[in-house]
């Protein structure tokens, strides 16, 4: 079993189901040991480990087999059934704690993937430390250790509770139904977070409406996912359909979320992060946001307007999150770092990329609101828009990818020190992100193109203020590409045709 074929970042991923399956239950007892095995090393005589999982078809068997491996190499393992990615970690810092975690999941991939998220005390681990654990893995020293037990704890009643102390510390513990005349619908997608409806329901929201609460493995009626259109497009319908104040939307395993306003419009990618900085400068005036690399200019200039500092980095949440950290760790006020996709770490949450806190946030903010006649819509009416926004991806067919993949970027670099009418980001960390001047007015409109993080694909995000102009990036991006060996640019013609 080639191990370092799992590392998707920071994550072990793989196909779980069917005959191409590569994640199954002999590699997962093996990760297990690998698991105690590392944190041995790492002078705990006698690893404490929680494990939980998704709603996958697989999950409950690799979780199993993830807890025999581990007390098979010595540790006290805790089964907590279905759980949350959050909660997982959150076990580690109270009741009843633990030296690391393990969470079962693929997050929003189709069925048949699984995966692992490990987590030790300072958070989600790394790459490089995911590496030390596969390598561990893949040697074949015998890991056997006496002293393993296995024993089940249900977990989610106390991570319940421990978000209903969020919602009473934040909004007066006086009143016990605080979302008493808030409608608030949930769309679980048959992931893990159906449990969030109860809880608001028992803070006094009418949560008439909400959907897709009970898990189930095979997601049958739209992928948890904040980023999917079909997905937005049901929660959304779900808003008007019951004239709800507010719906909320959660991926698989609820480390990612977005909300609808009581309109059912979307607020995710730029709007969402427009949301949660608003609030956060009203806290921290003068902070710096952290965010990925393909936000919007519009979104710079609202973090800007309200006080803030924009800082991109690079695609990926644990970039953008190790880059808060490193800020904060600089003296730089960073608390919030987040990535259009939906991860949003705080760092008054441990810098956890958790999307139900962030959504906590949000409703408690909207209580405040709705005592004014107000809603969250309201904190982003100033929020610029693109007119024109979207993403391509090009495939390449070189087998040395990430080679065929820089050699396009540096062709566009090149290209850009040549026209004069081409401006490059200086503000960047990945790729190349270049604005236009169109139309008679100024930086108007972009492009980033960037090698992606785990797969052979050059993605490119084009935003134009204007309609039509989109397309008259794409063709100018056509002229610098056009003779870039590699790289299939169909979608690219495709645009300009």
């Amino acid at each position: 079993m080639d191990y370092l074929s799992l590392i998707s970042g920071s994550d072990v991923r793989g196909v779980a189901i069917g005959e191409n399956a590569v994640l199954n239950e002999t590699v997962a007892y093996r990760l297990g040991q690998a698991f105690s095995t590392f944190l041995v090393r790492r002078g705990i005589a006698r690893p404490c480990v929680n494990v939980g999982h998704d709603p996958r078809l697989s999950s409950p068997a690799l979780e199993q087999a993830l807890a025999d491996g581990l007390a098979s190499a010595g540790s006290i393992v805790r089964t907590f059934g279905l759980c949350t990615t959050p909660a997982m970690y959150m076990s580690l810092l109270g009741e009843p704690g633990a030296d690391g975690a393990i969470m079962v999941t693929a997050s929003h991939l189709p069925w048949d993937r699984n995966g692992f998220k490990f987590f030790l005390h300072d958070g989600g681990i790394s790459s490089s430390t995911l590496l030390e654990i596969l390598v561990i893995a893949a040697d074949s020293a015998d890991l056997t250790r006496e002293g393993g037990q296995i024993s089940r704890y249900n977990y989610l009643p106390v991570y319940t509770e421990h978000l209903r102390s969020i919602f009473m510390n934040r909004l007066g513990s006086d009143n016990p139904k605080p979302f008493n005349g808030l409608h608030i619908i949930v769309d679980a997608g048959n992931g893990s977070g159906g449990f969030y409806a109860d809880l608001l329901a028992s803070l006094g929201a009418n949560t008439e409406g909400s959907q897709f609460l009970d898990p189930d493995g095979h997601f049958p009626n739209h992928i948890p996912n904040p980023e999917n259109e079909d997905a937005m497009e049901s929660i959304s319908q779900a808003v008007i359909r019951s004239h709800a104040d507010v719906g909320v939307i959660f991926d698989t395993d609820c480390d990612r979320a977005a909300i609808v306003d009581n309109t059912g419009r979307e607020i995710n990618r730029n709007r969402l992060i427009a949301l949660i900085a608003a609030i956060i400068l009203k806290e921290y005036p003068g902070a710096t946001i952290v965010t990925d690399s393909v936000t919007s200019s519009g979104l710079a200039t609202f973090i800007e307007n309200h006080g803030g500092h924009h800082h991109r980095f690079k695609r990926g949440y644990r970039n953008v999150i190790d880059e808060a950290r490193r800020l904060t760790a600089s003296g730089v006020v960073a608390p919030l770092a987040i990535e259009t996709s939906g991860h949003a770490a705080l760092q008054e949450n441990h810098f956890l990329d958790d999307g139900m806190y962030l959504v906590t946030r949000l409703l408690c903010e909207a209580v405040n609101l709705n005592r004014r006649g107000e809603s969250l819509a309201s904190l982003i009416s100033d929020l610029a828009e693109p007119a024109e926004s979207t993403e391509l991806r090009f495939d390449i067919t070189d087998p040395d990818y990430k080679a065929a993949g820089q050699n396009a970027i540096d062709r566009v670099i090149a290209y850009a020190q040549e026209h004069k009418d081409w401006h490059a980001a200086e503000d960047n960390y990945e790729g190349i992100r270049i604005s236009f001047d169109l139309d008679g007015q100024e930086n108007n409109a972009w492009f980033l193109l960037r090698l992606s993080l785990h797969d052979p694909v050059l993605p490119l995000n084009i935003e134009a203020d204007i309609a039509g102009d989109a397309k008259q990036v794409a063709a100018q991006l056509y002229e610098a590409l056009k003779d870039a060996e590699g790289i299939d640019l169909s979608p690219l013609t495709d645009m300009i045709q």
